[in-house]
């Protein structure tokens, strides 16, 4: 039975990740690809979550945590680089 639910939550994630990168590419607006990558890396998280679930490894799920702060710290820097030109003041 997990192993279904698994191979439907990847096939939904994978499905999403590429919808992702279409509005990454074709997004009209600078603020519109911020956006689609912080998305991107949610979908990515989220695919390594299920990697970990489906192997049965802890290991995957602190991976998954440093790249939630990593995905987070970049979003917030790139924002704050398009609003004020700079990143540290």
């Amino acid at each position: 039975m997990i192993e279904a639910t698994l191979a439907i939550a990847f096939s939904v994630t994978a499905l999403a990740f590429l919808l992702n990168l279409y509005r990454l590419a074709a997004g009209p607006d600078v603020l519109d690809r911020v956006l689609a990558l912080d998305t991107l890396v949610v979908d990515a998280i989220a695919l390594v979550v299920l990697l970990g679930m489906a192997l049965g490894t802890a290991v995957l799920f602190e991976a998954a945590l440093v790249m939630a702060m990593l995905g987070f710290v970049s979003t917030v820097a790139f924002c704050k680089y398009l609003l004020r030109g700079n990143v540290i003041e």
